[in-house]
């Protein structure tokens, strides 16, 4: 099996309100991995993700990826194995060009600009948007901006992309595209989402957090069939297997 790329040990957070969001979870993740952690609203999916980038730190467990122990004095390392794509690809594109925000983190590492120049035209090709380069983010469709938004953590060349919820808000066409573009990276991958059918074609495993703990992890198909257990944790079949309500067929 390949080596361990994100472990997570009892790993325990309460909010300054009380709230115990995540619960003593425990799990790890190979490189080369694509997992979908999945749940119902408030289950505690968004702040395990804050957790695992270092947005928050734990009250308890410990987290690590590969061999460097999650903790503020090693967050410059950290931040350049993992690479994390907001749902809202407003919130991170800020500048005057698709080029320049492709740039930004390479340039903040003081990387030489024949460094950086090279960088973003390897990001852009990847997403298939290098036309878009010179385009003002503010111009660009709802795909196109999460495509930039995608490239704007390759450009840092991580080695385990976190998605949250990358289709929402995606016309059909657009959430096609991104589909297969995510199916063609090699990168570790962790996608947070409630489109189950995406979560479906991209991922291979499935943990899904229940009330803060792991109600179950593992093959994407052996949970996502499981009828009863999505709805024990208020979730639902993805529609490409429930039954059809015209023959009564299943679709898969």
């Amino acid at each position: 099996m390949s080596r361990p790329i994100i472990d997570v040990s009892g790993l325990h957070f309460t909010y300054p309100d009380g709230h115990q969001a995540i619960k003593k979870i425990s799990f790890t993740i190979h490189q080369g991995e694509s997992v979908g952690i999945i749940g119902a609203n408030g289950a505690g999916k968004s702040t395990l993700l804050m957790l695992l980038m270092g947005v928050l730190l734990p009250d308890e467990g410990q987290i690590f990826v590969g061999d460097v122990q999650l903790a503020k004095k090693n967050f410059p390392i950290i931040r350049q194995q993992i690479g994390m794509v907001f749902q809202d690809p407003d919130d991170q594109l800020f500048m005057t060009s698709v080029y320049d925000d492709v740039a930004f983190g390479p340039r903040n590492y003081r990387l030489s600009e024949a460094e950086v120049e090279q960088r973003v035209t390897r990001a852009l090709e990847l997403v298939g948007i290098p036309h878009l380069r010179d385009k003002a983010p503010f111009k660009l469709s709802g795909g196109e901006k999460k495509a930039a938004a995608i490239a704007s953590v390759l450009s840092m060349q991580p080695e385990v992309l976190i998605m949250d919820e990358p289709t929402a808000a995606l016309d059909p066409q657009a959430r096609r595209r991104l589909l297969t573009l995510l199916n063609s990276f090699q990168h570790t991958k962790i996608i947070t989402s409630h489109d189950l059918d995406m979560v479906l074609e991209t991922c291979s495993r499935i943990i899904i957090i229940k009330e803060g703990q792991i109600a179950a992890d593992g093959p994407v198909k052996g949970i996502l069939g499981n009828e009863q257990l999505l709805e024990d944790c208020g979730l639902e079949l993805p529609f490409s297997l429930q039954t059809c309500p015209i023959c009564g067929s299943k679709k898969r």
